[in-house]
């Protein structure tokens, strides 16, 4: 397509330079970029080309696949990965987990598998901590995400005051502290809370994975869009072995795994449980251990 005068980029960027794009982020994290998204592959690398110092994305991508840019993969995979969350987004989730949780004595194991800023672990967490009505409950929560940048943040658990706008003023008050002097507006979750939760790098297309279940509770939502159904269905079925007999699987508004897993069924909306012929294999699991 020429260019026109609105369209002049900094950067020369071609359909094959966007093709080799999708190639590389595919193969590194099972990211399927649709075709709309050229510019946003465009907008997000060009900062990459700016930071190296390199004048094209031949080059860079050159470089890049040569290995001549150091942990530039890094940079390159978590400009790519779209990040968007809130505070106890998808809320309808969340009152069963409570209810599904409550009732269990021994310790707690939750995944969440796209933690994002953590927004999202840090919401499982306050649940837990309602429904058992203690800051310290006996329950494990792993929060993993490809992006190391947004794990960084995650960790230190600070947030600006309108990030938790939705939330009531009881909770705000119960699980964050607010910051004061220079660090008004700002707010940081409560320590208990942190405690709960290890934060983790993992790619759901690694060979390994360095957690082990099985869990009460995997949250893997709005995770698997951005995949084809062939790796939504190999990450799928290394879920399975991770799951707890009665554990349950939560999935994102938009996603469906009833056409890509024979080994769950639905509980509810967009939540999700072993079939009966898996949760056998997993009680049977259990009782060896």
């Amino acid at each position: 397509m020429p260019h026109t005068k609105d369209t002049v980029k900094e950067f020369d960027f071609n359909a094959k330079d966007f093709e080799r794009v999708r190639g590389l982020i595919y193969k590194r994290a099972g990211i399927s970029l649709a075709d709309s998204k050229q510019e946003m592959v465009y907008s997000r690398l060009a900062r990459r080309l700016r930071a190296t110092g390199i004048g094209s994305f031949g080059k860079y991508l050159d470089d890049l696949e040569a290995g001549r840019l150091g942990e530039e993969w890094e940079s390159f995979t978590n400009a790519l990965t779209t990040n968007l969350t809130s505070f106890f987004r998808e809320a309808h989730h969340f009152p069963l987990l409570a209810e599904h949780i409550k009732h269990k004595r021994e310790p707690i194991t939750i995944w969440c598998s796209a933690s994002s800023t953590g927004e999202e672990p840090y919401s499982i967490a306050m649940t837990v901590c309602e429904a058992f009505n203690t800051l310290t409950p006996n329950c494990h929560i792993i929060a993993t995400d490809i992006d190391t940048n947004v794990l960084a943040t995650a960790a230190n658990g600070v947030y600006t005051m309108d990030r938790l706008d939705k939330m009531s003023p009881e909770r705000s008050r119960r699980f964050f502290l607010k910051g004061k002097g220079d660090r008004e507006g700002m707010a940081r979750v409560r320590p208990e809370l942190r405690n709960m939760i290890t934060f983790k790098q993992l790619n759901l297309l690694a060979d390994s994975w360095p957690i082990s279940g099985p869990f009460d509770v995997i949250f893997c939502r709005n995770v698997m869009i951005y995949f084809d159904k062939a790796t939504q269905r190999k990450i799928l079925s290394r879920f399975v072995p991770l799951m707890k007999p009665d554990a349950l699987l939560f999935a994102g508004h938009s996603e469906n795994f009833l056409y890509v897993s024979e080994s769950l069924k639905l509980r509810g909306k967009t939540v999700y449980e072993l079939d009966d012929q898996h949760r056998g294999a997993a009680l049977k699991a259990t009782q060896r251990t």
